[in-house]
């Protein structure tokens, strides 16, 4: 039975890898969307209601109250792990590079942790796993004064990406109590429609910026539908699976090849070059990230995902 399971898993893992792929491409994405004149507020909402739409046609929708409690996790999960994480994450991308948006966000396992030691006894950190958060602040520091302490929009859209990363902890959070009671589909579901619901305020207060010609343009329209369609509700669902299937440290460990995969296609797509201390403050990020993951305390038990 051994050589089969880890055969059978085999196609699990490549799932996981093409989906750190998909979402490692998907900041350039985003940014050929800035450029063609739309927010980060827009990008996000268009994003999210192609992937919400596309669910709705191909699930069955069905109504159903989860009690005031667990509704309010489904807010948390679509403003956490929605709006505020996406349109943070698409401003950072207006005021600083790829690259340092992609390791800068990457850091969101180590906000999770801290987070998780607060809330949960079973998800306590050791020593060694504070020792990579360090490592992984000092990197972090390193990558957003590379070009010395003046603060302008590069340092703004640094704190931005770190900010991303902070809320996704609530998010996380959230998301291991629901996962006990509901699918990843039906949380993924909800997660869309919170995350457009707490956005649309922000869409009505600013000023649109669209130029509705560049949108008829076959890589606007196409740009949105592959973050709708691949990024959003394709690899929401995709990563669920692989997650149950490998479980969540397995499938995490992935996320590493994230910030390689974005900076590479920077670099081949938009031409974007850096200085040694930024690329030193990049091998500490992902040094300390990954430190503080492989000795963290790992919890005793894991709750199953329930079918409903």
């Amino acid at each position: 039975m051994g050589p089969i399971k880890k055969n059978s898993d085999f196609w699990y893992h490549v799932a996981a890898f093409a989906m750190i792929l998909v979402w490692g491409i998907s900041f350039l994405n985003t940014r050929v969307l800035l450029d063609a004149g739309l927010t980060p507020t827009e990008i996000f909402v268009a994003r999210f209601t192609i992937a919400y739409l596309s669910l709705l046609v191909i699930c069955r929708f069905k109504v159903r109250y989860t009690g005031w409690r667990d509704e309010l996790l489904f807010v948390v999960c679509g403003v956490a792990g929605g709006s505020a994480y996406f349109i943070a994450e698409n401003t950072a991308l207006e005021l600083t590079l790829i690259s340092d948006v992609a390791v800068l966000v990457s850091t969101a396992p180590l906000t999770t942790a801290l987070m998780g030691a607060i809330f949960y006894r079973d998800e306590r950190i050791t020593w060694l796993s504070c020792v990579g958060m360090i490592i992984a602040f000092v990197g972090s520091v390193m990558l957003a004064l590379k070009n010395g302490f003046v603060w302008g929009d590069s340092i703004s859209g640094d704190l931005l990406a770190l900010l991303a990363a902070f809320v996704w902890a609530f998010y996380s959070m959230a998301l291991k109590k629901l996962n006990r009671t509901y699918t990843t589909l039906f949380i993924t579901r909800k997660l869309f429609f919170y995350g457009i619901l707490s956005a649309l305020p922000l869409l009505l207060m600013e000023e649109s910026r669209i130029d509705w010609q560049a949108v008829k343009q076959p890589e606007v329209w196409g740009n949105l539908l592959y973050l709708g369609l691949i990024c959003s509700m394709a690899a929401y669902f995709i990563w669920g699976i692989t997650v149950k299937r490998i479980g969540a440290v397995r499938a995490s460990n992935y996320f590493y090849l994230s910030p390689i995969i974005s900076m590479i296609a920077a670099a081949i797509w938009f031409g974007e070059r850096t200085n040694a201390i930024a690329y030193i403050g990049c091998a500490l990020i992902l040094a300390g990230v990954i430190m503080a993951e492989k000795f963290k305390r790992k919890p005793e038990t894991e709750p199953a995902e329930s079918n409903q």
